[in-house]
């Protein structure tokens, strides 16, 4: 997405010698990755602490061969320790700096780590925010609970729960969680943010493997979510809770004290939605409005 934006300073010839801004035509990006978070303390910078952000801003500036670091907008921020094979993300570069646009992928494969990968790149459509113009994010969290304990080579991606869940029971008590809902109660507060989202999906099913996988997918998740939602869900499997607990819980509209946060290493962001190439700028503008007014 071609842009200008006056950042250079130039003398131009003649009397006065005034300085004038020189415009620097910029091309948005997309970048299509994923990541084993399992090393990383979440998506965003934080100072002496490893993020994917830190990593991939450095892999992009190399790749470009930027003199300054370009700061990256990512679709969601995944928290420490969780992670994803189907993040998206926007950076902003100038259009001297990325010709060709599509570089050979091998040229992120060689400057990355082994934990992180970008699986394609190139010039986003018009009006595209990896962050505001996507129509929905969807996560699976995947729970062993076989009594022998999950592969040892899936140990970092699932999470190991000896008692045996009852799917249906599961997915009676997810049934209630859906639609728009003050989510208040499974959110971790921060200061003016709303906890007012749409859960679009929330079922429960066993994969080939024999894994319970939670398939849950929203327009946006506020901070620790899906994990509080997962928390919450579990008694239920087990049995040690009603199926209306969740639910209960959610209608009180305080953080609940009494459910457990499920640990970070079973969640995956598996993928986000967008609209059509022409239909990123209305959304964008959309998903910026108040909530409560939509």
């Amino acid at each position: 997405m071609p842009n200008s934006s006056p950042v250079e300073p130039a003398t131009p010839e003649g009397e006065g010698g005034l300085d004038v801004l020189t415009p620097v035509a910029y091309v948005r990006l997309r970048l299509d990755l994923a990541y084993d978070g399992a090393a990383f303390h979440g998506w965003a910078l934080q100072r002496n602490l490893r993020t994917v952000q830190a990593e991939v801003e450095l892999a992009v500036r190399r790749v470009y061969r930027l003199r300054e670091r370009a700061a990256i907008t990512v679709a969601g921020r995944t928290d420490t320790g969780v992670h994803a094979r189907g993040q998206v993300a926007h950076v902003d570069l100038p259009v001297a700096a990325v010709t060709p646009v599509e570089v050979p992928l091998r040229r992120f494969a060689r400057v990355l780590p082994p934990d992180v990968r970008v699986f394609a790149v190139g010039a986003a459509p018009e009006g595209f925010d990896a962050r505001f113009s996507a129509l929905s994010r969807r996560y699976a969290y995947r729970i062993c609970d076989s009594v022998a304990g999950p592969d040892p080579l899936r140990r970092h991606e699932v999470l190991w729960h000896s008692r045996t869940l009852d799917l249906d029971r599961l997915n009676e008590a997810s049934q209630r969680l859906l639609g728009l809902q003050d989510f208040a109660a499974f959110c971790r507060f921060r200061a003016g943010g709303s906890t007012i989202r749409t859960l679009q999906v929330l079922r429960w099913e066993r994969d080939a493997t024999g894994l319970a996988v939670a398939r849950i997918e929203a327009d946006a998740f506020c901070h620790s979510m899906v994990r509080s939602l997962v928390g919450a869900l579990i008694p239920v499997g087990e049995g040690r809770q009603p199926v209306t607990w969740p639910s209960e819980l959610m209608a009180g509209r305080t953080r609940h004290q009494t459910g457990q946060v499920a640990p970070a290493h079973g969640l995956t962001l598996e993928a986000v939605e967008y609209p059509p190439a022409d239909g990123h700028t209305a959304r964008a503008e959309l998903t910026r409005r108040p909530r409560i007014e939509r």
